[in-house]
């Protein structure tokens, strides 16, 4: 049976922190858009308050969550138990990617103890709250995080371009021709 809050509770709040895995799904306007789902891993997400979470983007194969982010801000995050009692919990609302190069970075930054560097993060204020049963998901057990991407984004560049210049030109644009990483300045203009 499904239960809608209006916001987090501690119970809701204590069940997200316990999982290790979730997914984030956004979408651009056009219906001839992709719709993009992520799966999240690392301790990469916080609870800021009862209607405020965000997550680190450690960077990735695309840049659809941010271009979508940047077009409509609609956002839904699921969290899935795969072990203890079947439990679903979505997050939705209105989510706003922070690049690095935004003056408000460092301080969301701050909020996450274990990076030092990342191609974003992203902020939601909720909207709706939900959970539901779970009964579909199957048990899984976690064996530890994969280490690729961390590795990655920590290890320096090799081809003589910094970090920020890797997603300036590699970002730039989602596969629907969306703008994705800017240049703070540019998005100003």
């Amino acid at each position: 049976m499904s239960k809608t809050y209006e916001k987090l509770d501690d119970k809701l709040i204590e069940f997200i922190k316990a999982q290790k895995m979730f997914f984030v799904a956004t979408a651009p306007l056009s219906r001839d858009g992709h719709v993009n789902v992520s799966p999240k891993g690392y301790d990469s997400f916080v609870v800021i308050d009862e209607s405020t979470v965000a997550w680190l983007d450690l960077g990735g194969s695309g840049i659809e969550t941010m271009a979508h982010l940047k077009e409509n801000g609609r956002i839904t995050i699921m969290f899935c138990a795969f072990d203890g009692a079947a439990n679903i919990v979505r997050l939705y609302g209105q989510g706003e990617a922070v690049q690095f190069d935004d003056p408000r970075f460092a301080g969301l930054l701050a909020l996450f103890s274990n990076f030092d560097k990342a191609r974003a993060i992203v902020t939601v204020k909720l909207d709706r709250v939900s959970d539901s049963c779970g009964w579909g998901v199957p048990f899984y057990e976690f064996k530890g995080e994969r280490e690729q991407l961390q590795r990655y984004a920590n290890n320096p560049r090799t081809d003589g371009r910094t970090w920020e210049q890797r997603w300036y030109e590699g970002n730039a644009e989602s596969t629907d021709g969306l703008p994705g990483v800017t240049r703070t300045n540019e998005a100003a203009e």
